[in-house]
C-alpha cells in the first residue's frame, strides 16, 4: 500500500518511527489548512509559512505525546495556534490591554450583528479583511473565538488573561467589529 493511500492513523504510527515520507504526506495533507490558521494570526505571508513549518516540525517531534484524544488535526491546530501566538507575541508589541482596572459593561445584544448591516451583500472576504483591521488584541480574540472556534475559557489560557479581561476584549471587539462592517 502507497502511502497516500494510507489513513491518517496508519500515517502517525509510521511518523512515531520517524517515517520521512510519512511524515511528508502529513505535511501535504494538512499544510494548506495550518498556513490559513498562522497567517490569521501572524498577518504575513512569510512569517505565517514559517511558522506553520516550525509548528509541523514540532509536531513531529512531540508525536508521541499525541495519544488521540482529539483528531490530529485539531492536535496540530493547537500547536500551530500556539506557536503563532508565540512567535506574534515576540515579533509584535502585541499588549493585552489589563481591563481589570477599568470599569466595563457587557450589553445584553452582544452579537456581531445589527440592524444597519446588509447581510445580503456582505462577503466573508470583507468581514475577515475587516477583523485584519481591527486591533490587534480586537484580531486575536475574533480570531480564536469565531474562526478558530474557541470558547472564552480557552481563549482566557491561550492568551494568559483572565476571563473578565476576555470577555470584555471580546465584548469591545466584536461592537468595534460591527461599526466597522456598518461602515462598508
Amino acid at each position: 500500500m502507497s502511502i497516500n493511500d494510507q489513513n491518517i492513523e496508519e500515517l502517525i504510527a509510521l511518523c512515531k518511527n520517524k517515517n520521512q515520507k510519512a511524515q511528508f504526506e502529513i505535511y501535504n495533507r494538512y499544510c494548506k489548512a495550518m498556513y490559513n490558521v498562522a497567517y490569521r494570526i501572524v498577518k504575513d505571508e512569510h512569517f505565517a509559512q514559517d511558522v506553520m513549518q516550525e509548528g509541523f516540525l514540532k509536531a513531529f517531534t512531540k508525536i508521541n505525546d499525541y495519544k488521540q484524544e482529539v483528531a490530529f488535526g485539531a492536535w496540530l491546530k493547537k500547536i500551530i495556534i500556539n506557536y503563532s501566538i508565540d512567535f506574534y507575541k515576540k515579533n509584535n508589541s502585541f499588549q493585552v490591554e489589563d481591563l481589570s482596572r477599568q470599569l466595563y459593561k457587557i450589553e445584553e445584544n452582544d452579537g456581531i450583528i445589527s440592524d444597519n448591516i446588509d447581510l445580503n451583500n456582505l462577503k466573508v472576504k470583507q468581514v475577515l479583511d475587516t477583523i485584519l483591521q481591527l486591533k490587534d488584541n480586537y484580531r486575536m480574540v475574533l480570531t480564536l473565538f469565531y474562526i478558530e472556534g474557541y470558547d472564552q475559557e480557552e481563549i482566557c489560557e491561550i492568551l494568559n488573561i483572565s476571563y473578565a479581561n476576555c470577555r470584555t476584549t471580546l465584548s469591545r471587539a466584536k461592537d468595534s467589529l460591527r461599526k466597522k462592517l456598518e461602515e462598508l
